[in-house]
């Protein structure tokens, strides 16, 4: 595993396959059909691979929070690698819900942290002690270590939780870095930093870090980061963790580093929720429209009026994602 030596490119190689099941999220459903081949519901799945004596009751089935997590398996020539895709808000919830999915957390060669905001890495140092391997990578960015906070409608600031220090996530190997990154035998790509080129995409304009003491406006979320995945006879499978990049420069971004304009799947949170984000939802329902992705599956922060636009916008590419759907391409 190693770093890419130019910047501007992340030469991941074509997979076979890619296997992505939704473990932490806002909302879950078990009940609704989903009408595309490429995915399953966590009851569907779960009968499948375990048989028809694989059953839950209603107190142990997965449960949803304010929260992101996904596990992505890829497949290639026979091997497969699988790596965790941030850790959900609460500290035992990722490790519940797997548990209730009936996975194993220990086969996770590598973490991925989206970005260093309290309901992407809540689960972290749990994962880390579940999977239990000495020197598992933890791919992070300098800016998650900073105090951070978000002022409110008074003028305060809320202070977030702090990312965990490197000592507490020992023996996990902590490996920071802006620029993209190779994973998983160099077949899942780490975007890095996103460049911001978008017109609309301006954002989080609440948002602020602690520099000596006082607190400084930090609307760009540097250390926001998405996967990206190439799939033979596909094309890009990208992951977001809630896209404060814009999701629109993330996967433009992805098309660029990746040499490949063909976008298959786009997953995860697109941050168009709250009053200054809701603004630019028709701006990027109309890029993702042009971008057209077989695929669509906003989650988390995207919002209830971001992901309704979207289902109206693009109907035959539209999946509501629920914690337990899995996604095979």
């Amino acid at each position: 595993m190693a770093a890419n030596e130019n910047p501007l490119e992340c030469r991941a190689k074509e997979v076979d396959a890619v296997e992505i099941i939704s473990l932490v999220d806002n909302s879950l459903d078990f009940l609704s059909t989903i009408e595309k081949k490429q995915v399953q519901s966590f009851r569907e799945w779960t009968m499948k691979r375990y048989g028809q004596g694989w059953s839950k009751t209603h107190t142990e089935l997965p449960v949803a929070e304010h929260g992101f997590s996904l596990l992505v398996r890829v497949f290639k020539d026979g091997k497969s690698r699988t790596v965790l895709f941030d850790t959900g808000i609460s500290a035992e919830g990722v490790i519940e819900n797997a548990w209730r999915m009936g996975l194993d957390l220990k086969e996770v060669d590598a973490i991925v942290l989206s970005h260093g905001h309290y309901d992407h890495f809540g689960g972290l140092e749990a994962a880390v002690k579940e999977i239990g391997k000495s020197g598992l990578p933890v791919i992070t960015h300098k800016d998650m270590f900073a105090v951070r906070g978000v002022s409110t409608s008074t003028g305060a600031v809320r202070k977030y939780k702090d990312f965990p220090k490197q000592a507490q996530l020992s023996p996990a190997q902590v490996i920071t870095t802006q620029a993209p990154w190779l994973l998983a035998d160099d077949m899942i790509c780490v975007t890095g930093e996103i460049p911001r080129r978008t017109s609309f995409e301006r954002g989080y304009a609440r948002h602020k870090i602690l520099v000596n003491g006082s607190w400084q406006p930090d609307p760009w979320v540097l250390d926001d980061r998405a996967l990206v995945i190439n799939v033979k006879g596909k094309g890009l499978v990208i992951l977001s963790g809630c896209a404060h990049a814009g999701i629109i420069n993330t996967v433009t971004y992805a098309q660029k580093i990746m040499k490949n304009a063909n976008v298959y799947a786009v997953i995860g949170g697109f941050h168009l929720a709250g009053k200054e984000n809701e603004s630019r939802i028709e701006q990027t329902v109309e890029e993702l429209k042009r971008i057209n992705p077989k695929l669509i599956a906003p989650s988390h922060c995207t919002g209830w009026r971001g992901m309704f636009a979207i289902a109206n916008a693009m109907p035959n590419a539209f999946v509501w994602n629920s914690v337990g759907n899995l996604y095979r391409f």
